[in-house]
């Protein structure tokens, strides 16, 4: 015998939009997807190889650690994110900028948290021992520009250690990756 609740009867409209508002973010289920596809990415996404040290898969491989995180992926016109599978072969899928390009990511993710829009938020802390697993650094160049994005994979010594693509990385220091002028670590929630 199946018995339907009435959940409004007994928790109220609130009450329920409450329950699903709560930081959604799994960074357990972020992180065991970046240690899975860390050195061997996940066929069922296009993959950008680095050309020049100008361009690579880094932010598409965070994109993806942050849906598997539970992020929703955002269609709308003000500060999209999203990735789009249009047919069987992944040359032929769409994406935002923001999904694949790591200075546009950063933005997505400041924007979030400082509008409170829909979506992954990024609070950026200054300290690295404020990060957690599932947290995101991000490189950037003498110049201004963010070039490279990486996620908190695990703990060395109270260390964050980080994995990434645009070299192919599982559980390095993040002092080991990319040469940086400046680090940017953003706390995640959704």
């Amino acid at each position: 015998m199946c018995i339907k609740y009435n959940y409004k009867q007994f928790y109220g409209d609130y009450h329920i939009m409450n329950l699903f508002r709560q930081n959604g973010y799994l960074r357990n289920i972020a992180v065991n997807y970046a240690t899975k596809y860390a050195l061997k990415p996940n066929n069922s996404y296009r993959y950008f190889p680095l050309i020049n040290d100008r361009s690579g898969d880094c932010a598409n491989f965070i994109s993806q650690c942050l849906k598997a995180g539970g992020a929703p992926m955002n269609y709308s016109s003000k500060n999209p994110w999203w990735y789009k599978h249009n047919s069987t072969n992944v040359k032929n899928d769409t994406w935002s900028i923001s999904w694949t390009v790591a200075h546009s990511l950063y933005w997505y993710l400041k924007i979030n948290q400082e509008s409170k829009l829909y979506g992954a938020k990024g609070l950026e802390v200054r300290d690295v021992s404020q990060l957690q697993l599932g947290d995101i650094i991000f490189f950037e160049d003498n110049k201004g520009a963010i070039f490279h994005s990486a996620i908190v994979t695990s703990f060395l010594y109270n260390e964050p250690l980080i994995s990434h693509h645009s070299f192919e990385a599982l559980n390095i220091p993040y002092q080991a990756s990319w040469p940086a002028s400046k680090l940017h670590f953003l706390k995640i929630s959704i």
